[in-house]
């Protein structure tokens, strides 16, 4: 880390345009969401992306831009089922240093300058040697390798605002200081944060725009995350901010970029889609059988977005799709932990500033030895060697820093399992994994008479894998770093009292359309708790044969249940959970649990993942 430093003529030069915006900005009405354009053929050119626009008037400007997304603190390769994007090995941020360099020089020979942006989620949801720092590492990682321009994603926020402005700005934790004694001097690249507004002062908490000459031509950037973050981060933390509509803020941002000259425009937002077989494994590049809320998102957009970098789905693909005018903007996302980059050539009219082409796909992150027969090396089953030809010296050397001071607390062996424990859930909706942690955080509070724990799925955020061997443990041991990677958010865990009637409503919460739920998210349960459901019946009856050890749950009878805090306070849209009597909380954070329950005796067995069963 390096000691705060005077931060005056870049923030002037990040915000510039959004100073001059903001002034004016109270006197414009709120853009709304266009009506979508009629468009004969709105799913043509879904493949690798390449779109012309109109011809330039003046001299053309070339330039690329280099994306990535939803990074989290992916310092180390990913290892398990995640080590490979389609069979390559991939990840770890010493090789998406090189990559990097590499695009970069190949932009140069061209003659295009070069812009690194993100789409949010590079910090949150992280291994321990980031998150043990609070997540400093990857912040000073991001400027290594010369990050410039992100948005904030929904992680962003996982220790909420304050946290988010100190890891921007500089300066040591509140509580833990700066622990590795030399300070934190923050982001140097900017993060725009254009739809999380300030209930107090009403404007963006963090720029909500930046602008890049490119040969003279401005290009400009507007950062959002998605409206929904409220319902995924933890409420304690966001009270003080609301977050708008993706597309009337990026519009009405937009709009005051046109009226200051900019003519060409990036959406940076922390909101996504995905690819849909066939063919079963679609290219890294391709947009098969596209959907998601980034269609509708693009379908309202002024058409000087030509392009929209996006996340939060972990996908990956290049698209073209069709925006408020009709025309077909290009839109990316690079899947996650660092294993893609999206490379992107266009080109810009010197005279009207506005972009000629866009072209874009995504380069595998590779970090592996390839065989003579096109396999890769392995150092042990399913744990791939790394080539250190690719490795980028500078970003290795920061990286080995924190390693090598979290390794006395990562490498500690805590238990051990059997075979691999996966995340990847059923088509019931249950994992082998989820349901693990669910009978840890039971076990974890049987004293305080908990009789079912319930689990959210997207807090499981790494498998665990028998044969991983970073600390140089033996297959089956599982170390404080594995656990810690597949809990990280440092939940805390509660147990309140339900009644029977409560408890099946929280269960109905599970699928859309029930007590304000959006989105289809099963909670993993404990062992003794089974059920029943069909998506497809009507919101409130989709739950049935909901039974405790056999015996089924009396509506009027009280029940101890076990979650963590961030679904007890209502997170991802489970607000029947914050109505519980008799909370207590246990000591220690979930993955405290997760250590005891694999510490406890013998080797822990994958979970069945039949609790629950799909009815339709």
């Amino acid at each position: 880390m390096s000691q705060p430093r005077s931060r005056g003529r870049a923030v002037l030069r990040h915000l510039a345009a959004p100073a001059l915006a903001l002034a004016v900005v109270a006197t414009l009405p709120a853009a709304t969401r266009p009506a979508p354009t009629p468009v004969a053929d709105p799913w043509a050119a879904l493949a690798p992306v390449s779109v012309s626009y109109a011809k330039p008037l003046g001299g053309e400007v070339k330039g690329n831009f280099l994306s990535y997304n939803d990074f989290h603190g992916a310092i180390d390769p990913p290892g398990g089922s995640g080590a490979t994007v389609n069979g390559t090995p991939a990840g770890g941020v010493e090789y998406l240093a090189t990559w990097l360099k590499r695009l970069r020089a190949e932009a140069k020979a061209e003659g295009r300058t070069s812009t690194t942006v993100g789409a949010g989620d590079m910090i949150g949801a992280s291994p321990l040697v980031s998150a043990a720092f609070h997540d400093e590492p990857t912040i000073e990682l991001m400027d290594e390798i010369g990050l410039q321009v992100s948005s904030v994603g929904n992680h962003e926020f996982d220790e909420g605002i304050n946290e988010l402005i100190r890891l921007n700005k500089g300066g040591c934790h509140p509580v833990d200081g700066c622990q590795d004694g030399d300070g934190f001097a923050g982001a140097k690249f900017t993060y725009l944060a254009a739809n999380t507004v300030s209930k107090k002062t009403g404007l963006p908490i963090l720029p909500p725009v930046d602008v890049k000459l490119v040969g003279g031509v401005p290009v400009g950037f507007v950062g959002v995350t998605l409206e929904g973050t409220p319902g995924i981060v933890n409420p304690a933390g966001i009270t003080s901010v609301t977050f708008k509509d993706e597309v009337e803020t990026a519009n009405k941002w937009g709009g005051l970029l046109k009226l200051f000259g900019v003519k060409a425009m990036v959406l940076l937002v922390h909101e996504g889609g995905a690819q849909s077989p066939p063919p079963s494994a679609p290219g890294v590049s391709d947009c098969a059988n596209f959907s998601g809320p980034i269609v509708d998102i693009v379908r309202g957009l002024r058409p000087e977005f030509g392009l929209v970098v996006s996340g939060h789905t972990h996908r990956f693909y290049s698209c073209s799709l069709p925006n408020s005018a009709g025309q077909q903007s290009v839109v990316t996302s690079a899947g996650t932990n660092g294993q893609l980059i999206t490379d992107v050539d266009y080109s810009l009219d010197r005279r009207s500033g506005r972009f000629t082409g866009i072209s874009a796909r995504n380069v595998v992150v590779e970090n592996g030895i390839r065989n003579a027969d096109g396999t890769w090396q392995q150092s042990a089953p399913g744990v791939f060697a790394r080539n250190p030809e690719l490795v980028d010296a500078g970003a290795k050397a920061l990286s080995d820093k924190y390693r090598a001071a979290v390794a006395p607390i990562a490498n500690r062996v805590v238990g051990r399992i059997s075979a691999d424990i996966v995340r990847d859930v059923r088509p019931n909706g249950e994992s082998p994994l989820g349901d693990v942690i669910a009978d840890a955080q039971l076990a974890y509070t049987a004293g305080d008479g908990a009789q079912i724990a319930l689990m959210n799925p997207g807090g499981v955020r790494a498998s665990l894998s028998y044969g991983a061997s970073a600390g140089g443990e033996a297959p089956g041991e599982v170390t404080y770093g594995e656990a810690f990677s597949v809990q990280p958010f440092n939940n805390l865990v509660v147990t309140q009292t339900f009644t029977g009637a409560q408890l099946k409503n929280v269960l109905e919460q599970q699928f859309p359309g029930f007590n304000g739920q959006t989105a289809q998210r099963i909670l993993q349960v404990s062992a003794g708790l089974t059920y029943s459901y069909a998506s497809t019946a009507p919101a409130g009856s989709r739950v049935s044969a909901l039974a405790l050890n056999g015996t089924p749950v009396d509506p009027a009878a009280s029940y101890r249940v076990t979650t963590n805090d961030f679904l007890a306070n209502g997170g991802d849209g489970f607000t029947e959970l914050a109505g519980g009597a008799g909370r207590t909380t246990a000591p220690g954070f979930d993955v405290d649990a997760l250590v005891s329950y694999v510490g406890a005796g013998a080797p822990v067995v994958p979970g069945p993942a039949d609790r629950i069963t799909r009815l339709g």
